[in-house]
Formats: structure tokens, C-alpha cells, sequence
């Protein structure tokens, strides 16, 4: 399998103002793994280790200070219009908070048709329609379109905003601790809703986790992040199996052993 996304030597800084001084963050420091397509790769580290400013890099939610990200052949900093234009509809996050990420003045049917609109020249007809295949595909009843986010579960709401990421069928989608905030009995279906999906649509997903468990039960490719570094890489087998930096190895036996 070729490469869908390749990072190379990034470096994420954050300005930090204290007492009338300034003073400077390393988030993400010369960071650099590829990730195939139609595989899930996941980031584990501890709370603050970068993997979520990572991801946002990835996006292109916060600026980056150096180094280079690759997505489909092409460096998304260097691209034309049309490409830029693009890139967005290509690489979609769920977030941590399905309740944050959501509108709540938003009728599900607006959240859902909301890319479509502002990405599309679809018809209402066809609009309709993808809404109603992500919600066969997410397990939403389409009786849930005229409700707004409040009136939902976390799990339910966890559903809508996948549903959301996937509407335009995008090649990537980036996975921000998506069942962190849910109940341990959720979690299990939220986890399998993203296996069906990347086999159903070849998704390519970065699954961004400290849960352990939830990262081998899913992932086919691991990176261990520490203090804004990618300390160690390998299949997810290895990596529980194998561990080869003590910080990993500190990491795995830290880690309650759950059957998911």
C-alpha cells in the first residue's frame, strides 16, 4: 500500500505570555511517521505529550513552525487553489466532546447537510440522500433529523458528528480521544463503528488515544509520543509485544489490561 499521508519533521510552537514576558512552547518537535492508505495508525502518549496539537497541525487548525506534511503526493503548503480547496473535504477530525463539536442551536438535519452545502453543487435530492446513507451507516434512526444535539446521548451525539466527518467522503479522518468522554459500554460500539467504516470505505484513520486497550483492539500501526516527540513506531502487535524505548515500556505497564 502506498502512502496517503507522510510527516516530516514537524514542528509545532506555541507563544506563551507570562508576566509582560514571552516565552516559547515546543508542542510538537520534529516529528515524522507516514501513514498508508486504508490503515488506522495510532498516537498514543500521555495527556499533553502533542498529540492533539498534532493533529490539529495535520488539519490545518493551528499553524506550524517547520517541517512538511505530504497528503496524497503533494505538500499541503505548496498546493494550488484548487488543491487547497480541496484538502479540507479530504481530511475531516472528530473530536474528543461530541456535545462541543456540535451547533446546539443546530437541528441535526442542518449539522448534516451544512458540508454539503458549503462544499457541493449537489441537489436537494442528493443531499437527502447522503444524509440518509451516513445515518444507515453511523445506526441513526432518521427520525433523529428534526432533534438538536442536546436531545441525544453521548454516544448518540459521538454517531451525528462521525456521520458529519464522513459526508463527503473524505480519504482521511483524524480521531481526536473520540470515546474518552463515553461510557466504557459505548466506547466498544463507537471503536467498532470506526473498524466497519475504514473496511466498508477504506478509510485511512489517525486514532489519537492514551487508552491503550482501545489503541490495540484497533489499530494495525502505533507512534508513542513523548513531550512532543514520536519516541518509538511499530505494527501495534510489536509495540505491546516488543517494546523498545524504556518510556514505552513505562507506558504499557502503566496500563490496566481490559478486554474490549
Amino acid at each position: 500500500m502506498s502512502n496517503l499521508i507522510e510527516i516530516k519533521n514537524l514542528t509545532v510552537q506555541y507563544t506563551k505570555n507570562d508576566n509582560n514576558s514571552k516565552s516559547v512552547i515546543t508542542a510538537v518537535n520534529d516529528v515524522s511517521f507516514s501513514v498508508k492508505k486504508g490503515e488506522i495508525y495510532a498516537l498514543a502518549g500521555e495527556s499533553g505529550c502533542g498529540k492533539s496539537t498534532l493533529a490539529k497541525a495535520i488539519t490545518k487548525l493551528v499553524p506550524i513552525k517547520s517541517g512538511e506534511i505530504i497528503f496524497d503526493g503533494q505538500n499541503i503548503y505548496k498546493q494550488t487553489k484548487q488543491e487547497k480547496n480541496n484538502y479540507p473535504k479530504q481530511v475531516q477530525m472528530v473530536f474528543q466532546n461530541p456535545y462541543s463539536s456540535l451547533n446546539p442551536k443546530m437541528k441535526i438535519a442542518d449539522i448534516l447537510k451544512e458540508p454539503l452545502d458549503i462544499n457541493t453543487s449537489y441537489s436537494a435530492g442528493r443531499k437527502k440522500a447522503e444524509i440518509k446513507s451516513v445515518l444507515e451507516e453511523t445506526g441513526l434512526p432518521e427520525s433523529c433529523l428534526e432533534l438538536y444535539p442536546h436531545e441525544f446521548s453521548g454516544g448518540q451525539r459521538q454517531r451525528i458528528a462521525i456521520a458529519r466527518a464522513i459526508i463527503l467522503n473524505p480519504a482521511l479522518i483524524i480521531a481526536d480521544e473520540p470515546v474518552s468522554a463515553l461510557d466504557a459500554s459505548i466506547q466498544a460500539q463507537i471503536i467498532n463503528l470506526f473498524k466497519e467504516l475504514k473496511n466498508e470505505r477504506n478509510l485511512t484513520i489517525i486514532f489519537i488515544s492514551h487508552d491503550l486497550n482501545v489503541i490495540r483492539y484497533l489499530a494495525d500501526r502505533t507512534g508513542i509520543m513523548c513531550f512532543g516527540k514520536l519516541v518509538e513506531e511499530n505494527n501495534t502487535d510489536s509495540i505491546f509485544s516488543s517494546p523498545k524505548e524504556e518510556y514505552t515500556k513505562l507506558l504499557l505497564n502503566s496500563a490496566p489490561v481490559l478486554k474490549i
